[in-house]
């Protein structure tokens, strides 16, 4: 029986090297994954989040009823979060200030006041609703991704985009108050997105 030579150095390196490659290339697959699959709301709105389904040019703004996506509808509090979204739409839907007032909180009252409110909302309507998703906030505050289209006069319309039409992408802070969960303020226009339909 003849002795097998010892293999040479480089094929005795070889096995730890492909060992390293592939868990690196593992390692960065599974990241990349994590990374694509949970938008990250934490610093504006994710662009690359389509409109919701698109509504012919004379059916805009499309139903005012909030559709939630298979994301946000695993989050423990869609249903409070689904209800005061409802609210808000319908209070500017039916030009109520009474119902949309159940949806936010005393401060956004007081930046919205009812005659501002009667003022800036007469031709507006709000539909094609989608939440896409719900993060938790600071404390016990929640963060609440928001798709929808409006309609509305070329003066109400905001000065940036002066449009009969917008789609809209915006992060809805939502904190606790009197019980329940309320759409806050939102400052200097953190996290929204616009364009026109």
């Amino acid at each position: 029986m003849t002795a097998r030579p010892p293999a040479p150095a480089r094929q005795r390196w070889l096995v730890p090297v492909l060992v390293v490659v592939l868990s690196v290339t593992v390692g960065g697959g599974l990241l990349a994954r994590e990374l694509y699959r949970r938008p990250d709301i934490d610093t504006g709105v994710p662009s690359a989040l389509a409109t919701p389904t698109p509504v012919a040019a004379d059916d805009q703004p499309g139903l005012g009823t909030v559709t939630v996506s298979e994301d946000a509808a695993r989050h423990p509090d869609v249903g409070a979060v689904e209800a005061v979204l409802q609210d808000y739409f319908d209070g500017v839907n039916k030009h109520d200030y009474d119902i949309w007032t159940r949806a936010v909180t005393r401060d956004r009252m007081q930046d919205m006041p009812e005659a501002k409110f009667r003022k800036d909302f007469v031709s507006t309507k709000d539909g094609t609703i989608l939440l896409y998703r719900i993060e938790p906030g600071a404390g016990s505050s929640l963060r609440v991704l928001v798709g929808f289209t409006s309609t509305q006069s070329l003066d109400e319309a905001p000065a940036d985009l002066k449009k009969p039409c917008i789609h809209w992408r915006l992060v809805l802070p939502m904190v606790f108050e009197d019980g329940g969960y309320k759409i806050d303020t939102v400052q200097g226009g953190t996290g929204v997105e616009h364009e026109a339909c």
